[in-house]
């Protein structure tokens, strides 16, 4: 079978690619549905999914199973948040080859120190650029496939400035990395500095709530951004309407207001292709 990262990696070829976020497996066959190449899981998502906030707490197993799960549902090239590679470069190194056998097209780690915070708020700590390099090439020499991707992720932009970032990302990448995640980034300004000063593969965070302006998906690729990840959107949707439904519930008695935007039988059951009474064929 085809390494999902030697799929990932030849769509990156072709053109940019969006890559909305899955916490599990029916919200990652439904971006299988909608079109979309390529899904991500965030770790923060995860950890929202299982009632903790994004502060480290989700283990190298709970991440394995999500990832497990959904690139057995999408079908598609998965790529998934490592944090801050679960320990030292032991732990980094079984990392990449636990990712790599649940099913991930590639990973990324970052510099933060533990217990690390979200990308978008403040007061973050980092790791010296040398301990990260040795972290990446570390991951970089225990691929278990060469096409997995590898991603760094610096927060240097919201410690030390976009310049400091730039020099983290070229560190990073001649450690190994074949593609460089600048996080918590403000403007289109500081993006096209970045893509000039750090160039080679690079990814995008588009998320909402954070230090990042609204940005379209076509920018980012003009930009010179191959891959632009959602990491939280979907569930912030999901999430927006479970609250309002719950509220009307309770106060009402009746969820009757919420039928037109529910998700019918019939559209779940098509999105799982499975038609009751027939037999139903596992995802392959």
């Amino acid at each position: 079978m085809t390494h999902p990262g030697t799929t990932l990696r030849k769509l990156l070829s072709e053109r940019a690619v969006m890559c909305p976020g899955a916490w599990n497996g029916l919200v990652a066959r439904a971006i299988n549905s909608a079109g979309f190449q390529s899904c991500y899981i965030s770790g923060g998502a995860t950890a929202n999914a299982s009632g903790y906030p994004d502060i480290g707490l989700i283990s190298l197993t709970e991440m394995c199973r999500t990832i497990r799960e959904v690139a057995n549902a999408s079908g598609l090239p998965v790529i998934a948040d490592a944090d801050t590679g679960y320990g030292e470069i032991e732990s980094v190194k079984r990392t990449v080859v636990e990712y790599d056998r649940n099913g991930a097209a590639g990973m990324h780690i970052e510099d933060q120190e533990f217990p690390k915070r979200c990308g978008h708020l403040d007061g973050k700590r980092l790791i010296s650029v040398e301990e990260m390099s040795s972290k990446v090439s570390a991951a970089a020499t225990n691929k278990v496939h060469p096409d997995f991707l590898l991603i760094a992720r610096t927060d240097a932009r919201s410690v030390d400035g976009l310049d400091a970032a730039i020099e983290r990302g070229n560190a990073y990448r001649e450690a190994g990395a074949d593609m460089i995640f600048p996080e918590g980034l403000h403007s289109e300004e500081e993006f096209k500095a970045f893509a000039q000063g750090c160039p080679g593969l690079l990814l995008a965070n588009m998320t909402e709530f954070g230090k990042t302006s609204s940005i379209h998906f076509d920018t980012f690729a003009e930009m010179g951004y191959q891959l632009v990840i959602y990491p939280v959107t979907m569930q912030r949707v999901a999430m927006g309407a479970v609250t309002k439904c719950l509220d009307q519930l309770k106060a009402e008695g009746t969820v009757d207001g919420f039928v037109d935007s529910m998700q019918t039988r019939a559209s779940l059951y098509d999105m799982l292709a499975y038609t009751p009474g027939e037999e139903w064929t596992f995802p392959k």
